[in-house]
């Protein structure tokens, strides 16, 4: 079956909706083996963050000598991005290995699963058969129920709660903090890296020694050098040179340094690596002249710490934003915040997304619109935003708007 043809199928489990619950991946995984207990599992849940410290975590245990896989989502130009062992991408013949694989099971005993759920269930079996020594493993949306979580971790990490997915897992904090905190089962020690009240009272609840990296390591160190676009750290009399930019990656750093310290990693080592880790689309210098940062600020605490970075290193006056927004996002507040930071605005459109719009339903959500157009043609309002000569450049606000960013200007 040629690539396309089998994604296509594959996402029609999208169709199947958002199913929270063990019961479907618990039968794919036994009916394979249970290949998710061949491996040591460092288990990552979060609002933001979760991809960078993923990432962060897995550059260092490859620069250790271990062979190691790491499972994330979305993936933001090819479904493969999702599923990585060894540093590198599964590749389309073993994508459609898998696939045959889960589908041959679902066939077999009748489920229905999501879409979510037959990748996780690929994802298993491919690590296993691979022979890994670590599987860093990303949440979807929960945890508890999150169909990642039929593993057992060795670490659990959550990075910090915000409320999005109110409708899946509840409508505050503490409530949203308790469904990620089910991850921790039968797991010694998770680590954390947020200070809220509501979000320390619910983690505890769980059986396991939890260990606050911003309590931890409160006198650490950071500053943004933007000139070299590295996050400047230091733990102690350790210097880091972390190659992921802005104050929030601060977090993620010593949250995975701290699972790295864990399992007796070197300092040199995480020197070494910490240069190296790249993650696309996380203030991402996509092209240097004129500069184009690329962003997936998609959320309004996302949104907020791209705004922190961009006040430290330029004026108002010196940024253009191309945005589009998803619908089910809190639009009213990210606008609020992008309109701090640039006098110009272009909104472009999602409207091809289910969950999205055109642009200008959503600039009709903006009080102060001067300054700002709209232009639903990304090409076009590319060259809107190259035209205004401004230093910078963002693209932000969907992790879909990023991926046709860059289909459509590279392509």
């Amino acid at each position: 079956m040629e690539i396309e043809k089998l994604l296509d199928e594959l996402y029609s489990y999208s169709m199947h909706g958002i199913k929270l619950g063990l019961e479907n991946i618990k039968t794919l995984c036994k009916e394979m083996g249970e290949p998710q207990k061949d491996y040591k599992v460092i288990h990552v849940a979060g609002t933001n963050g979760k991809g960078s410290t993923s990432t962060t975590i897995e550059t260092i245990l490859l620069e250790a000598g271990y062979r190691v896989g790491k499972y994330t989502s979305p993936h933001i130009l090819k479904f493969n991005e999702r599923i990585r062992a060894n540093g590198q991408d599964i590749t389309d013949e073993d994508i459609v290995k898998y696939y045959q694989l889960v589908k041959d099971i679902v066939a077999k005993t009748g489920l229905r699963p999501t879409f979510f759920e037959m990748t996780t269930a690929m994802m298993f079996k491919y690590f296993s058969d691979l022979k890994l020594d670590y599987v860093v493993l990303e949440t979807g949306m929960g945890g508890r129920f999150d169909a990642t979580n039929v593993c057992e971790a060795d670490i659990c990490v959550i990075t910090n709660v915000g409320l999005d997915h109110i409708e899946y897992l509840g409508d505050t904090i503490y409530k949203i903090a308790k469904e990620k905190a089910g991850i921790i089962k039968n797991c010694p020690k998770v680590i954390v890296a947020d200070s809220n009240s509501e979000f320390l009272k619910a983690i505890p609840e769980e059986k396991a020694e939890i260990i606050n990296v911003l309590e931890k390591y409160k006198d650490a160190r950071m500053k943004l050098d933007f000139k070299k676009f590295v996050t400047r750290i230091e733990i102690g009399e350790e210097g880091y040179d972390f190659s992921l930019f802005g104050d929030y990656q601060f977090k993620n750093f010593l949250t995975a340094y701290e699972v790295v310290t864990e399992l007796g990693i070197d300092r040199e080592i995480i020197k070494k690596a910490c240069k190296k880790v790249v993650w696309q689309c996380r203030f991402e210098r996509y092209l240097e002249k004129p500069l184009v940062i690329l962003d997936g600020a998609h959320n309004e605490d996302g949104m907020r710490e791209l705004c922190k970075i961009i006040e430290q290193g330029y004026r108002s006056d010196e940024v253009v934003i191309i945005t589009s927004i998803l619908k089910d996002k809190d639009v009213k507040h990210m606008l609020k915040l992008m309109r701090k930071i640039s006098d110009n605005i272009v909104f472009t459109s999602l409207e091809d997304n289910p969950r999205g719009t055109t642009g200008e339903k959503i600039l009709e959500q903006l009080e102060e619109k001067r300054g700002c157009l709209v232009e639903n043609d990304m090409k076009k309002a590319y060259e809107i935003a190259k035209n205004l000569n401004k230093k910078i450049i963002v693209v932000c606000g969907s992790f879909y708007t990023l991926s046709k960013f860059k289909e459509e200007i590279d392509g």
